[in-house]
């Protein structure tokens, strides 16, 4: 079975509010041991987060992503006034969120996709944040040792003793026969859904084929409809021949 990100999320909310200061900001990173905090607004709903890296900017003599190059030094510099700063003028946004439903495995690729090492976790209702999901759990979560996959991949197979299984560092390499082709590729989408699982290289044979699909050229011909050119043609032509009949027994 799919682990959820339920199943290992914090239940604590690393996050502050729009409107909180550089100094709050960084004594969140510090307490909580992580390199970004999700900004939320008024009704506890993520809008952003804060990097490690932003905090960086607000005392180096640069200019800001999105600021324009043509502003004087003197109005650059008040922006980067620390005691100015607030968490909205730093965020990035929109916030990258998962709900507790999601796949362990679609976080972890999210992570990966992002470059990001922990996703404020929200409420699939409400959108308000109610976790935190961090990256070392994930990776503990998708890390699996080999026996456990053997065992997980075991009681999915109809039988044990018919298949050969090979693991290496999360790719399953699975061998044997089945007696419909449908089986075999049942078989290999389930072994590819447990978490851990990499990847599946499939070897699996089958005595009868039946995902055969209809050639193009049946279907048409079985599937052949009259156009609406054609009727609305034919719906013309007998008006006119029952008009054509009326004046001759008008006459």
């Amino acid at each position: 079975m799919a682990i959820e990100v339920k199943d290992i999320m914090g239940c604590v909310a690393i996050a502050v509010m729009k409107d909180a200061p550089l100094t709050e900001i960084a004594e969140a990173m510090k307490r909580f041991a992580v390199s970004a905090v999700t900004v939320i607004d008024a009704d506890r709903r993520p809008v952003g987060v804060v990097f490690e890296d932003d905090l960086l900017l607000t005392g180096a003599d640069t200019v800001r992503p999105g600021m324009p190059m043509s502003e004087p030094v003197r109005q650059r510099q008040d922006h980067q006034k620390p005691a100015d700063t607030t968490a909205a003028q730093l965020m990035t946004s929109p916030a990258i969120t998962v709900t507790p439903g999601t796949c362990v495995r679609d976080a972890a690729l999210l992570m990966h996709a992002t470059r990001i090492k922990q996703i404020p976790v929200i409420n699939v209702v409400t959108g308000r944040i109610m976790g935190t999901l961090h990256q070392r759990d994930v990776l503990r979560a998708v890390t699996r040792p080999a026996e456990e996959l053997d065992a997980d991949i075991g009681a999915v197979l109809p039988s044990p003793e018919t298949f050969t299984i090979e693991i290496d560092q999360g790719v399953v390499q699975i061998s044997g026969a089945a007696e419909w082709r449908s089986q075999a590729v049942a078989l290999t989408e389930r072994i590819r859904m447990i978490e851990g699982v990499v990847d599946v290289r499939s070897d699996v044979t089958f005595d009868k084929d039946d995902l055969l699909t209809v050639p193009r050229r049946c279907r048409r011909r079985h599937s052949r409809r009259p156009s609406r050119n054609r009727a609305a043609s034919a719906a013309a032509w007998v008006r006119r021949c029952m008009l054509s009949l009326a004046s001759r027994l008008d006459t």
